[in-house]
């Protein structure tokens, strides 16, 4: 059983909506897990993960003030907002444990053809992107986090799937098929939740 009340705010990414966590907080709900999922618009990938972590620091902020203790979750580039909302809105000053799930960190091929404009969101998460290079030019801002990642060498749409973690803490790699099968696999759901509630 989770061994503080910290609620865990769970981000997801392109082309989802908080839909993509419902066999997480079904699992959630069975050990009376406080958890916020908030919908982020993505706009198809125009939307600059900036501007997408200005909307989720406000939601954040609404919901939970500016003091109360969180954990975070990021699934795909909700991992990347995850981390520009730690570094760049402090949120590292009041969260205990990110736990990262199939995000490009490092960036994605799969990004790499895809043009600035319109879709400004995906081009971020090109390999040695402006904002990825920034983001990681110092990690210090993880150094008191506790920062769990899970990523599978089979992603197609990070990839390669095997970089596809943060650059500290613990990493898992689950043998699973298909990215979006991070969130919805029960093996995968399983394993995750016993690092939330540990």
């Amino acid at each position: 059983m989770k061994s503080n009340n910290r609620p865990i705010v769970l981000i997801h990414g392109l082309w989802n909506t908080s839909d993509i966590f419902k066999s997480l907080t079904k699992k959630l709900d069975q050990y009376s897990i406080d958890y916020f999922a908030p919908t982020l618009q993505h706009d198809f990938g125009k939307v600059s993960i900036i501007d997408l972590t200005k909307f989720l620091n406000q939601l954040i902020l609404n919901k939970y003030g500016l003091d109360k203790e969180i954990d975070l979750l990021g699934f795909s580039m909700g991992g990347i907002i995850g981390s520009y909302w730690l570094k760049y809105f402090e949120g590292n000053k009041r969260i205990n444990t990110f736990i990262s799930v199939g995000s490009p960190h490092l960036g994605t091929l799969t990004a790499q053809i895809v043009p600035r404009f319109p879709l400004k969101g995906i081009s971020e998460m090109k390999i040695n992107s402006k904002l990825l290079k920034d983001l990681y030019a110092s990690n210090d801002f993880l150094e008191n986090v506790n920062c769990i990642s899970f990523f599978t060498n089979w992603d197609l749409m990070v990839f390669p799937g095997w970089k596809a973690h943060l650059p500290k803490g613990n990493k898992y790699s689950l043998n699973i098929f298909k990215h979006k099968n991070l969130m919805k696999n029960q093996y995968a759901i399983n394993e995750i939740v016993k690092k939330i509630i540990n």
